[in-house]
């Protein structure tokens, strides 16, 4: 345990810089007294590492030391390989950047250790986007994505679904998340921060402004909460319904027994849910809400009218 914490912690210094004890405690998940203890057993190995006193001190490496990768589990290096995505690496203009990234880890790593790695290649492939429908078209991920990365202010021209349908707005690009296929922009705005589709961004133009990302903001943590939130407001409503052994398979719900199973489920919206139960045929019947039951009825209704003729 000690040693892989040993290897962690030269390997934030190695890609960080200096580091405060603090830090590096925190990074770590231990105490301040232990990251002292680990930096004298570094320094006893031979690892050539230095403190700073002050205010503004910390640990760093001597200029120009780097360790090889040779402290890699075979997991570890397959991990690494498996982390690289090609096709969302192309999507933002570095596929040519990764190629030559896993050339260059590849050469680095021990005999023993290329042959597990090559192995990811030849086994697992990551095909982001669903079966139904093309991939959204993204034609200004790139500049999006440069954006980002230079912390630069953007005007976008942007699609939505609500009046009005086109908006202009500056926003500062935070990051970008992947989600199931869909690329998404994580933005502050003038009325905080907001996220936005890149497949709806009409026009975007690049502003010389640089900006400072808000203090303790998280992309990952809040895009957590994002979602958490996104699916409080999603499912606001109930409904009850009967299900045979197959509907409720399709739906998620363990049946009961062999016959009927009776059930509450989360619904969007008495328009969503109408479609969503259509879906399922004779393997569901709505009981309640009546006006969801109501409607479906009523579109029954009509396809038999209509399939009669």
């Amino acid at each position: 345990m000690r040693a892989s914490r040993l290897v962690t912690l030269l390997l934030l210094l190695q890609n960080r810089g200096r580091m405060t004890a603090q830090q590096l405690a925190e990074e770590l998940e231990v105490s301040v007294r232990t990251v002292y203890r680990d930096v004298e057993a570094l320094g006893a190995a031979g690892i050539p590492l230095y403190g700073d006193a002050g205010h503004a001190g910390g640990y760093r490496l001597v200029d120009g030391y780097r360790t090889r990768l040779t402290g890699l589990t075979a997991d570890e290096a397959q991990a690494a390989f498996l982390a690289a995505l090609p096709g969302t690496a192309a999507d933002l203009g570095l596929g040519e950047a990764l190629t030559t990234a896993q050339l260059k880890l590849r050469a680095a790593l021990p005999a023993e250790l290329r042959e597990p790695a090559d192995r990811i290649k030849e086994r697992f492939l990551l095909d982001a986007p669903g079966w139904y429908g093309d991939a959204d078209r993204t034609p200004h991920l790139v500049a999006v994505a440069g954006a980002v990365w230079a912390r630069r202010a953007v005007v976008l021209r942007y699609r939505r679904w609500r009046a009005p349908e086109e908006i202009e707005r500056r926003v500062e690009p935070y990051g970008l998340v992947l989600k199931a296929g869909r690329w998404y922009l994580v933005a502050s705005g003038p009325s905080g921060i907001r996220t936005y589709r890149v497949d709806q961004i009409i026009e975007l133009h690049r502003l010389e402004e640089e900006f400072g990302i808000t203090d303790g903001f998280d992309l990952a943590a809040h895009w957590n909460s994002y979602l958490a939130d996104f699916r409080a407001r999603l499912h606001t409503g109930e409904a009850l319904v009967r299900l045979t052994p197959r509907g409720a398979r399709r739906i998620g719900v363990t049946p009961s027994g062999g016959g009927w199973t009776e059930t509450w489920v989360p619904i969007e919206s008495i328009d969503h849910a109408h479609g969503e139960f259509l879906r399922l045929g004779t393997d569901i019947e709505v009981m309640a809400p009546a006006e969801l039951r109501d409607r479906i009825a009523e579109t029954i209704r009509a396809l038999a009218t209509r399939y009669e003729r």
